[in-house]
């Protein structure tokens, strides 16, 4: 009798057998388990029931339409529970289409929002099926070298990448988590795959095979001006970790011999790669379509406050809040790489109605003053605003879809608290709506940005403000 194999190599292992009474039980509880955890978090830090239908809605921005403002670090943790279980359910459901008798790679359709689903109920569903050896010393794939084939799964990723950004950007308009995080993954296997499939490579090997697709694909992306080095990097993290989970899974695969005589692996790939435009057609499907009207007044919106202690009193700080002359020019590399920095501000009137104008490297912000409470309180709403940043491109004045309302502000506020010692705690917020998926992950870049600006503007109304009380 064989030594059934240890929790953590059934959850987490590469090799241990999964059948359909063990995926479905270990599978559906694992489901309901990360329910309860994702809705017990949500509901202790925001108040809200997040109900099991928003749980397994196909369209993966819903946690961030919840969890907003001051609560956005929630995502991150939202994030980080997720890894463990998104890793045994893709180990567990490729090693269940081997153990029904299909190629392990179909069982990577669980990382595609909305069709996981229906692959769990096939998988949980079908029989054990034997699968036929190879004779010994012999694999499914014997033509080309390791080098050869590590060429050949790049050029394959780059194909996949540039494919993806155009049907996602330029045929759906939109920047979905498919085209972020599982594109890269698929990348990631695809690499893997080919680098393997003469025999299994190394795992350092095959993970900086996959990664060196990804960096390749993005510079493929650059050479065709579909994108700038600014948001290519910043979306590198994600796409790294997701290609390194791909290549893993894919390097399992590689030396499998084909689940039916005759039948060549290359068929699940090629199902696989089907996925990915049915995948971004899923995810941007049930989110609503309003006019803009509208879309301004019900959008979940994002705020983000920073603040700072000046040593001076808010009489002396409020001329510096309602405009502000000349800043420094940005010693951060952040700003020096185009993100768009805020140079002076200038106001036309006074109390509400007045038009504030706050100019930054790529254009002005047009804001009308909402509320004016000298010297306490300053708020306007943002009807005119730049882009968000100038793309570092091989290309003049690069422009991709992102820069045009992938982040909208919406209205700012200045508060200006007297602390009762001649100082005063000055606290600046944005509110801005973000329309770029995984939000969780844009989020908490985009929220690290405004609080880079942020600063700088406090920074340079806490200088003027003590010179001038000096």
């Amino acid at each position: 009798m064989a030594n059934r194999p240890s929790l953590l190599a059934l959850l987490f292992g590469l090799e241990a057998r999964v059948d359909r009474k063990t995926y479905a039980l270990t599978g559906f509880s694992l489901m309901a388990l990360k329910y309860v955890i994702d809705a017990a978090l949500i509901y202790g830090f925001t108040g809200t029931v997040w109900t099991p239908l928003q749980y397994l809605s196909p369209a993966l921005f819903t946690r961030t339409e919840i969890v907003q403002g001051e609560q956005s670090w929630l995502l991150v943790v939202l994030m980080l529970v997720a890894l463990p279980f998104l890793w045994v359910g893709l180990s567990m459901s490729v090693r269940r289409a081997r153990d029904a008798g299909q190629a392990g790679a179909f069982g990577l359709i669980f990382l595609f929002p909305g069709l996981n689903y229906l692959m769990m109920l096939m998988l949980a569903a079908a029989p054990t099926k034997p699968r036929p050896s190879l004779p010994p010393g012999q694999v499914h794939e014997t033509a080309g070298s390791p080098v050869l084939s590590a060429v050949a799964g790049t050029g394959i990723g780059v194909l996949i990448s540039l494919a993806m950004v155009g049907f996602s950007v330029y045929v759906l308009g939109d920047y979905g988590s498919t085209l972020f995080a599982v594109t890269p993954a698929v990348v990631g296997a695809a690499a893997s795959w080919f680098f393997n499939r003469r025999g299994r490579q190394g795992v350092a090997a095959t993970v900086g095979v996959a990664c060196l697709s990804v960096i390749v694909a993005g510079g493929a992306i650059l050479l065709f001006a579909l994108e700038g080095i600014v948001c290519l990097a910043m979306a590198a993290p994600l796409a790294m970790v997701m290609a390194t989970v791909g290549a893993l899974i894919a390097r399992s695969l590689a030396s499998e011999p084909p689940p039916l005589p005759g039948q060549p692996v290359h068929f699940a790939l090629s199902a696989l790669l089907l996925a990915l435009p049915l995948s971004a057609a899923l995810e941007v499907a049930p989110r609503p379509t309003v006019d803009l009207m509208e879309q301004a007044e019900t959008e979940p919106l994002r705020e983000v406050r920073t603040e700072v202690i000046i040593d001076a009193p808010p009489e002396a700080v409020w001329p510096n809040v309602i405009g502000f002359t000349e800043l420094p020019e940005p010693r951060s590399f952040l700003f020096e790489a185009g993100i768009a920095y805020p140079m002076r501000a200038r106001i036309e009137g006074a109390g509400v109605g007045a038009v504030r104008h706050c100019e930054f490297s790529t254009g002005a912000f047009v804001e009308p003053i909402t509320v004016w409470e000298p010297p306490r309180r300053l708020s306007f709403d943002v009807v005119a605003q730049p882009p968000p940043m100038t793309e570092w491109s091989p290309y003049k004045d690069l422009h991709p879809p992102h820069l045009s309302g992938t982040i909208r502000s919406r209205r700012g506020e200045f508060r200006l608290v007297d602390l009762g010692d001649g100082r005063t705690r000055l606290e600046g917020s944005t509110w801005y709506a973000l329309d770029i998926y995984p939000r969780v992950y844009w989020g908490f870049l985009s929220d690290g940005l405004l609080h880079a600006i942020h600063r700088r503007v406090l920074g340079h109304v806490k200088n003027l403000s003590e010179r001038d009380a000096g």
